[in-house]
């Protein structure tokens, strides 16, 4: 008998998405009935709030982040270069460095508003708001803080997370601050959303940036299978929208 190791793990990943939530919300109402004082089912429902992002990290750093390409000898008809390159270049980490600063732009207002009285977007002027998109495109350009910047994204997907966890457990209303960017009344599908989209034009641009492609200002024209690894990254995601969903 062949063991086929994926269908394997798609299994077991519809079944903690289906069961997992399930179980939380069965942790919170054994909480509810001492919630005046700790118990174990209150440590297992706040340490529950952590499994979910831990697991989306791990996967994205070992499936999303070191993207290898089989880039064959150039040919002038399969390649991209010149005006349309740069096109394509502007079109990708112009977008992404708006969407990651604006991610931890949001994460640090989610915190000021939680722990303090002071709103931290709003005192971010416009010329300061376009040098940290600078800074962050300058970083992207570069190999060895490329997988920095994406793991800097990960860690504030986390932390992010825990603070929507807390406010949620404390009926701290965030949506004022959530809300400003997308008219959702989920907290998490907002911060689900920005980390697919950073994933996606990521992918985009790991492609684009792939070893010598900027230095020698040419890029081979995709093939269909290099768009596996972007239907990945939705068919992940997607579990993730369905895993808040039940759990919401």
């Amino acid at each position: 008998m062949i063991i086929n190791y994926k269908q394997i793990r798609l299994i077991l990943i519809i079944t903690f998405v289906l069961t997992f939530p399930f179980v939380q919300k069965q942790w919170f109402n054994l909480y509810l009935f001492n919630r005046n004082s700790f118990s174990f089912y209150s440590i297992l429902y706040y340490l529950s709030g952590i499994i979910c992002p831990i697991l989306i990290i791990l996967y994205s750093l070992n499936k999303f982040t070191y993207y290898q390409f089989n880039f064959k000898n150039f040919e002038n008809n399969k390649i991209i270069k010149g005006k349309t390159l740069l096109i394509f270049v502007f079109l990708t980490i112009i977008p992404l460095s708006f969407l990651i600063t604006n991610y931890l732009y949001l994460n640090l207002n989610l915190i000021t508003n939680l722990f303090g009285d002071n709103i931290f977007l709003p005192n971010i002027r416009i010329t300061q708001h376009l040098y940290f998109i600078f800074i962050i495109s300058f970083f992207l350009i570069l190999k060895k803080t490329r997988i920095l910047i994406k793991k800097l994204v990960l860690i504030n997907f986390f932390f992010m997370t825990l603070f929507i966890w807390y406010s949620q457990i404390n009926n701290i209303d965030n949506n004022f601050v959530i809300n400003n960017y997308l008219k959702l009344n989920n907290s998490n599908f907002i911060n689900i959303i920005f980390l697919f989209l950073i994933e996606i034009i990521f992918y985009f641009w790991s492609f684009i940036s792939y070893k010598n492609n900027l230095s020698d200002w040419v890029v081979n024209k995709p093939l269909i299978t290099d768009f596996f690894n972007g239907l990945n990254i939705i068919i992940f995601y997607s579990f993730v929208i369905v895993y808040y969903s039940i759990l919401e």
